[in-house]
């Protein structure tokens, strides 16, 4: 029979805690889950734009996939801390005025949140889960080391410099548009912002965001995943829109003691997904839709395989 204490715990399930982190000019906040007897705990990094702690934004996506995966996770006894990222949602008093940003904000940002996470769960260190642009805010945070940092999970995070995908995305942009975005993106790329650039740029070009860009650009995810030596499980879906499976060996190119694995079938918000576009877009919008079998086991088992607490 199962004693008292272990059938309440059963009943009530994981806890949700809203969490604060100091921080100028405000706090950062995020949400903590704890399941019963927990055996170790992640920091959930979201990816880029205004994407909020549970995966979700007002520029069309609402799967709810860092909620899921929280919750997949919880199930298998590993804790959660799933932020909101500085500028965005709960956090949105703690952004900087756009011309000000630097990537770097986001991994030192990264940092404070292990630190807290590892603090609040009682353990030794704190394991980063970067999802899509967030697997470059970890590659980025571990630069250099930190002992509260137990390992790295990169989730659909892509093997190239931003440069690379952007081109790749933009490849089928109208001249004389492509080439003026192919050039400024080389002058962004050696440091130089770039001045007149088209109206119809605006939204990836606008001067404010130019020093962001020049932050951002030159860093090679491979290179920074070469020169660290924790533990590192690298996750991809073979029909994701945005990140290709190359990108992921790529990863594992350089870094040959990581773990690779790749989900048949499963896409960049780790759900089950058909490569037909229309139809593998469908789900970025259904947070009714679960997250792909094995994600969450696969992540989780990973952990518990390495976890030195």
């Amino acid at each position: 029979m199962l004693s008292l204490a272990l059938a309440a715990a059963l009943l009530t399930g994981p806890a949700a805690t809203d969490i604060a982190l100091p921080s100028q000019p405000a706090p950062l906040h995020g949400t903590l889950l704890t399941p019963p007897d927990a055996s170790a705990v992640a920091v959930i990094l979201p990816g880029s734009g205004p994407t909020d702690r549970d995966g979700n934004s007002p520029m069309g996506v609402a799967g709810s996939t860092y909620r899921l995966l929280a919750e997949g996770l919880a199930e298998q006894g590993i804790s959660t801390l799933r932020i909101d990222k500085r500028g965005v949602a709960a956090s949105a008093a703690a952004g900087p005025a756009e011309v000000d940003l630097r990537f770097d904000a986001y991994a030192a940002d990264a940092r404070a949140w292990a630190a807290e996470a590892a603090a609040r769960a009682g353990k030794r260190c704190a394991w980063l889960i970067g999802h899509s642009e967030g697997a470059l805010v970890a590659l980025k945070a571990v630069a250099g080391g930190d002992d509260k940092i137990c390992g790295l999970i990169l989730l659909s995070g892509a093997g190239r410099p931003a440069g690379a995908v952007l081109r790749e995305q933009l490849a089928t942009l109208p001249e004389p548009t492509k080439t003026q975005v192919f050039d400024a993106l080389t002058e962004l790329e050696a440091g130089r912002t770039v001045a007149d650039t088209p109206p119809a740029l605006a939204p990836l070009l606008r001067p404010s965001v130019q020093p962001y860009l020049i932050s951002w650009l030159p860093l090679d995810p491979a290179a920074l995943l070469a020169a660290y030596d924790g533990p590192v499980f690298i996750g991809q879906g073979t029909t994701d829109l945005q990140i290709r499976v190359s990108d992921a060996q790529a990863l594992a190119a350089a870094d040959p003691k990581a773990t690779l694995k790749l989900w048949d079938g499963v896409n960049h918000v780790l759900k089950t997904a058909p490569a037909d576009r229309a139809a593998n877009l469908a789900t970025y919008a259904d947070p009714t839709l679960p997250l792909a079998l094995g994600v969450a086991q696969d992540v989780a088992a990973f952990i518990r395989a390495n976890d030195k607490r």
